[in-house]
């Protein structure tokens, strides 16, 4: 099976950081973007090179389909260890590849069995999962192996948990990039005007309680039902809901509204017939309890709603996950979003499926909100927030970058650079494996300098490393130099950092042959370069001159 670009470049990556001796990464795929193919490749990899590998997961569901897909994928056959099935005995212990419960491995009786370096390679399946004690009795156990921890989750804020158990982030593919690539299908967001109020609701464990959401959700379910009717009447939707008795209520709700609404949990003894008739048609509301987000495919679902808010990203994720692979006749998966009303708690909305800042997923949120009843284009609707975000915060920050360009010395300093080159990762960037919280190296910091940054307001070495970076890409692209940033701005010329070299160089040129003044003629206010460059010889190195 051959790999998409993506999947190619992942396994690289993540192979690449075991080489390196990060012996424990993450690999970050949205949903639908085919991880189980991609860990299926270096799970064979890992075969071909003597080891023994386990797959390791929380779900029966997500082993039968790693195992499915790892057969189909590479002709492996796996070997299973849960319940009474073990890779031990003599009819699987000739398999390279193993498929495991954690619930059965985490068992101290079931992991004495094994020598702790019978598995050289590890992968986590929904990784996520990784932080709880009962994948780290396994990790600890065999403590040797390598580890892979494959994710959906969508930012690295979400991760930093994962931070204590994970050594690097060695490739992810952010949602944006899949839409854009043709991999997975464009989302449109309507905010619908019907407040629910869930200022009561507690928490436990990290996110809302269940029980209490039931109680907050229930007088609102015949007007969602109504809400529905309007947008999704000839739509095929997936509704998440937070209790089986909540489920089957508003199955009942929709049915009695002119739905075709079916619903299914973990005690539906019907369920694969349930979700086979779904898939054919035969309903067009399929209703469940967060029984459906893992482990289940059905590309044709063009909308989601999730009655089950959560604050945790992940989770939220995988909800509207379910609607975002690619089917013939589908055009976009339309995702309909309830104005929660919290008084405590933030919340996952459709902002946080595509924004890594926090201010831009606010600023976006409260546009959905302002245009409540239209559907919106969440790329479009992130990229619109992202710049307003852009503007509030150049006008803040610009006494700040005054400041920075006033100072006496020829290097950049960072905020000036991240301003510059519009870079809110880096302006937002927050550090989340142990060896990015650290502070720079020198050689990062040598580095810094060479290139133009002044390092000493950097404050620690996964900023550094991010940095160096983007300065080689930037490079490479044929972009400004930071030194040249620096120049320009001084002179009251404006985001020079989006400006291609040549035309930076042959603006200085200009100024050097001018005495170092602006040439007449010349609004650094308004100005734009062209491509059009230097159309007389430059002056040598303009960077030569003490004046600047």
């Amino acid at each position: 099976m051959e790999l998409r670009p993506y999947q190619q470049e992942a396994r690289t990556a993540v192979e690449s950081e075991w080489d390196a001796g990060n012996s424990r990464t993450l690999l970050v795929l949205p949903t639908g973007c085919g991880k189980t193919i991609v860990f299926a490749k270096i799970a064979e990899d890992s075969v071909r090179q003597g080891d023994r590998v386990l797959i390791l997961a929380h779900r029966g569901e997500l082993l039968d389909q790693a195992a499915d897909k790892i057969k189909t994928a590479t002709g492996l056959i796996c070997s299973t260890e849960k319940a009474e099935q073990s890779c031990l005995d003599s009819a699987s212990r000739w398999y390279r590849i193993t498929v495991g419960s954690v619930q059965s491995l985490m068992r101290q009786s079931r992991l004495d069995r094994f020598d702790p370096d019978y598995f050289q390679t590890i992968i986590i399946d929904e990784a996520h999962h990784a932080v709880s004690d009962s994948y780290q009795r396994v990790l600890q156990y065999f403590d040797g192996a390598r580890v892979l921890g494959v994710t959906a989750t969508p930012d690295r804020g979400d991760m930093r948990e994962l931070g204590n158990v994970f050594d690097s982030l060695a490739y992810e593919y952010t949602l944006p990039r899949a839409i854009k690539e043709g991999y997975l299908s464009p989302i449109k967001a309507v905010t619908i005007p019907l407040k629910l109020d869930l200022s009561g609701v507690g928490v436990q464990s990290g996110d809302f309680k269940p029980g209490d959401l039931d109680s907050a959700l229930d007088p609102y379910l015949w007007q969602i039902a109504d809400e529905m009717k309007k947008y999704c009447a000839d739509r095929k939707t997936v509704v998440f809901l937070p209790l089986i008795k909540t489920s089957q209520k508003f199955r009942d709700i929709l049915n009695d509204s002119g739905f075709r609404a079916a619903e299914v949990n973990g005690q539906s003894d019907d369920r694969a017939e349930v979700l086979a008739d779904f898939d054919a048609g035969k309903y067009n509301v399929l209703c469940n309890s967060m029984l459906l987000t893992e482990g289940w495919d059905c590309p044709s679902v063009d909308c989601v709603i999730v009655l089950r808010p959560t604050k945790v990203r992940s989770l939220y994720c995988q909800m509207v996950g379910r609607g975002t692979r690619l089917c013939e006749g589908k055009d976009h998966l339309l995702l309909l979003d309830f104005l929660w009303h919290t008084e405590r708690h933030e919340l996952c909305r459709p902002a946080h499926l595509i924004c890594d800042n926090s201010e831009v997923a606010e600023k976006m949120t409260e546009d959905l909100a302002e245009q409540a009843g239209c559907e919106m284009d969440i790329e479009e609707a992130a990229q619109t927030a992202s710049d307003e975000v852009q503007a509030q915060r150049e006008e803040a920050l610009a006494k700040q970058i005054e400041a920075c360009k006033s100072r006496k010395r020829k290097l950049v300093d960072p905020l000036q650079y991240e301003m510059s080159i519009c870079a809110a990762d880096l302006s937002g960037y927050v550090p989340t494996f142990g060896w990015e919280c650290a502070p720079p190296t020198d050689k990062q910091k040598a580095a810094l300098e060479k290139r133009g940054i002044f390092p000493d307001e950097i404050e620690n070495a996964g900023k550094a490393k991010l940095l160096l970076d983007r300065l080689e890409k930037r490079q490479s692209a044929g972009l400004t130099t930071p030194k040249q940033i620096r120049f320009l701005e001084s002179r009251g010329f404006q985001h020079v950092g989006t400006w291609q070299f040549e035309a930076a160089s042959s603006m200085i040129s200009r100024i050097s042959a001018n005495g170092w003044q602006i040439p007449r003629g010349v609004n650094p206010q308004t100005y734009t370069p062209t491509q059009e460059v230097n159309a007389f010889e430059p002056f040598g190195d303009p960077f030569a001159y003490s004046a600047v």
